[in-house]
């Protein structure tokens, strides 16, 4: 069970993973061995799943955010597993998620530019065994970007 001390370490470190573990104290009001110690405590209890730095997709030459979704020929369990086991390994894939409704999957995707967009829809991710249907937008603008949970 997290607690009031807890929470105020965990919403710092989603502000700022990199945070120093002094400046964490201070904002926690603790030593900083205690901070640590909690640090470690949570890590090892699993709310902390892990620290990562985000790049900056233009500056890395992704002009294009996409949302795709995918449609399945089949809701076979051998089918899905393949499909499943084929997106990790496509790094254009930044989030993949198996969904409910009309659609079986939906792709966040990065390309440099359209005929980028275009190699990968039609020689990476349609020859996938059992792709049926795909539908692809293009973001526009980013409006909210976050990876922050709300902590109650």
């Amino acid at each position: 069970m997290l607690d009031n001390t807890d929470k105020i370490i965990l919403q710092a470190l989603q502000r700022n993973s990199r945070v120093s573990n002094a400046d964490l104290a201070r904002a926690a009001e603790l030593s900083p061995s205690a901070t640590l110690t909690r640090v470690r405590r949570l890590e090892e209890q699993g709310y902390i799943d892990q620290y990562a730095t985000k790049l900056n997709r233009q500056k890395m030459n992704y002009d294009l955010l996409c949302f795709v979704s995918v449609g399945l020929q089949r809701h076979e369990a051998v089918q899905v597993a393949e499909f499943d086991a084929a997106i990790q390994e496509i790094p254009e894939v930044l989030e993949c998620y198996h969904l409910t409704g009309d659609d079986d999957y939906l792709l966040k995707v990065v390309a440099k530019n359209t005929a980028d967009l275009e190699h990968f829809l039609i020689h990476v991710l349609t020859p996938i065994r059992g792709v049926a249907r795909i539908r692809t937008s293009v973001v526009l603008s980013e409006i909210k970007v976050s990876s922050a949970l709300p902590i109650v």
